[in-house]
């Protein structure tokens, strides 16, 4: 009986002293030590936010399908996705839950015919959304979507609505995906003017993006709208609007690139009033469609 005591009490000891030793080492570690671990973690919390797609909003999806990779700029030629971020904002704010189309009422409004009204004010921490809704929300009486695609972009012949312009959009955009780590910035030189460009800097991100595209035409075609992820569906949408879809398509094997045409083609022959009026669907989203396509 003594020596099981004594057993007992010599474990207790090591246990004891082993104790006290870890707290010593823990001590003594040094504040490199400490900073390098604390650094580790925040590096494992950045890749945990760059594996979340949704990190972009569809405008910066839009922009960087847009943007060359090396040149930083979008095509000269490309007059189409000035009016196509604008309806990106559109989306953005219906999935967010800010935006929404008014009641169809008793004789079934068509669309494009409904207006768009503030449903929720809260911030979305992105300074182009918040913009576009405080002019949705303070605009009385509201306007229909074809009219905020044009306010936002400045076509309208009202010089009374011209403040209703979002300016400098694409530079805006440009200069959050690089706050994002996507691009940087650098002057270049045109002759009779320099411009600021953005060349891509992070090829991750950017493939990450194009492989999405692809594959919701592909390998996760679907063959159902409403079964369709709303925000790929949108930004499949609103690629083609702003004239940038073919970039995302131009490295498929021509059977690829044909399959993905063909699946387009198929959604862009959708009737949106039909899409919007099915269960679960987002009529703003279909609204923005049908102001494209019409």
């Amino acid at each position: 009986m003594t020596s099981l005591t004594q057993r007992n009490s010599g474990l207790v000891q090591r246990r004891t002293e082993a104790s006290r030793s870890a707290a010593a080492a823990d001590k003594e570690k040094s504040p490199d030590e400490d900073e390098h671990e604390s650094r580790r973690g925040e590096e494992d919390d950045d890749d945990k936010g760059d594996a979340k797609e949704t990190r972009l909003t569809l405008m910066e999806e839009v922009l960087l399908l847009g943007l060359k990779d090396r040149e930083g700029y979008t095509s000269f030629w490309n007059d189409c996705i000035s009016s196509g971020l604008r309806g990106c904002m559109l989306i953005e704010l219906a999935i967010r839950g800010r935006l929404q189309l008014e009641a169809s009422g008793m004789r079934r409004k068509s669309l494009l015919s409904r207006k768009v009204i503030c449903k929720s004010d809260a911030p979305t921490g992105d300074m182009l959304l918040d913009e576009a809704l405080k002019h949705v929300k303070e605009t009385q009486p509201p306007e229909t979507v074809q009219s905020w695609i044009e306010l936002l972009s400045g076509e309208t012949w009202n010089p009374l609505k011209l403040h209703y312009q979002l300016r400098n959009v694409r530079e805006r955009l440009a200069k959050n995906l690089v706050e994002k780590g996507v691009l940087t910035t650098e002057k270049q030189n045109f002759l009779l003017f320099d411009m600021t460009t953005h060349p891509l800097t992070n090829n991750t991100i950017k493939q990450r993006l194009v492989r999405k595209v692809q594959e919701a035409v592909l390998e996760k075609w679907v063959n159902d709208p409403q079964r369709m992820d709303k925000r790929v569906l949108a930004l499949l949408f609103l690629a083609h609007s702003s004239d940038v879809l073919e970039n995302a398509f131009a490295p498929l094997l021509d059977d690829q690139y044909d399959l993905a045409m063909k699946r387009v083609r198929m959604l862009l022959d959708l009737e949106p009033e039909a899409e919007a009026a099915k269960s679960g669907a987002n009529e703003l989203l279909w609204a923005v469609v049908a102001a494209f396509t019409k």
